[in-house]
């Protein structure tokens, strides 16, 4: 079983909406993040003096389903962040709305460590999806030592875990079919194949969850256009088809070419459907009349009576313990 982990938040001027610190138990790591609005009182913390990497994060104009990232690095960010936060025509950055940056507490990260993880983090988000990328061509930079790799290969994967605390998903693994879990090593089993028709266009979509996302399988099929009003999930949908994720073939269709997560239900059964739609009443368990709604619904339900009687067991074990009595 996964075991827990603990992740501490600090609101520097006690305002959700301003500066905020994040740490991990036993990682020497130390994230900052604030809005652009604040940067005057970012940049004059200790931490932006040191040698880091640093997100600067947006939304995309060509994919409101998606934020826009530039990745960084730099031996003094406080430096570069000044230079980002100029105009277009005088080499600085528009796009961007928010900002994290990521250093080391006992500041034994070098130029050269830092280097090593902003090529490592801009493939991640590249593999991920999640975002699109403000970067140019990234350089694959390997010039390390194993045992340094080994040490910044633990450093990336704190990275993934506190980001997504802060709220930026964009290098969070993307999600893969599962295979069948062993109930017995108390791991969570996959949720049952999910199925969308559109009789009418002789379509059929089927889908699986993991974890938060919901994942269309390679195979299904989709409107080979939008027809939903716009906005919504017409860019993501748009995007899909740039991305060629989503292929028009010989029918009257397209195909995904491999699984996809969506972020809900309803985002998968819009894209397939081809304009906006209720994946909870759309997606149906294969081969039965429950929707997604009523399964999720039964899982609750199910989760409720066990622990209700787990209770009850320990309950009555105590009384006959003589542990206490009623």
């Amino acid at each position: 079983m996964t075991q827990g982990r603990s992740i501490r938040l600090f609101l520097v001027d006690g305002s959700p909406n301003g500066l905020l610190t994040a740490e991990i138990m036993n990682w020497t790591g130390h994230s900052l993040t604030g809005p652009r609005t604040r940067l005057s009182e970012l940049v004059k913390r200790p931490e932006c003096s040191r040698t880091g990497i640093y997100f600067l994060v947006g939304p995309d104009p060509d994919n409101t389903a998606r934020p826009l990232v530039y990745i960084g690095e730099s031996d003094d960010v406080a430096k570069r962040l000044k230079q980002h936060n100029q105009p277009e025509d005088k080499g600085g950055k528009d796009f961007w709305e928010r900002v994290c940056l990521i250093t080391s507490k006992d500041q034994n990260l070098t130029k050269a460590h830092v280097k090593y993880l902003e090529s490592r983090l801009i493939a991640l988000a590249t593999a991920s999806g999640r975002c699109g990328l403000k970067n140019g061509t990234a350089h694959d930079y390997t010039i390390l030592p194993e045992a340094d790799q080994a040490d910044m290969a633990f450093f990336i994967e704190q990275i993934r875990t506190i980001l997504p605390v802060l709220g930026f998903d964009f290098l969070r693994e993307a999600a893969t079919k599962p295979v069948h879990a062993d109930s017995s090593a108390n791991t969570t089993l996959p949720s049952p194949t999910f199925e969308l028709t559109l009789p009418r266009h002789n379509i059929t979509a089927k889908a699986q969850e993991v974890d938060s996302d919901f994942i269309v399988l390679a195979g299904s099929q989709a409107r080979t256009q939008w027809v939903g009003i716009d906005g919504g999930y017409k860019g993501l949908y748009d995007q899909l088809i740039s991305d060629a994720v989503l292929v028009e073939g010989e029918g009257k269709y397209c195909t995904f070419t491999k699984d996809h997560a969506f972020s809900s239900p309803s985002a998968a059964a819009a894209v397939v459907s081809g304009r906006s739609a209720n994946g909870r009443i759309s997606w149906f368990v294969e081969g039965s009349k429950t929707t997604y709604g009523e399964w999720q619904a039964q899982q609750v339900e199910r989760e409720t009576t066990e622990t209700s009687a787990d209770t009850g067991s320990n309950s009555a074990w105590a009384r006959s313990a003589g542990i206490f009595s009623v």
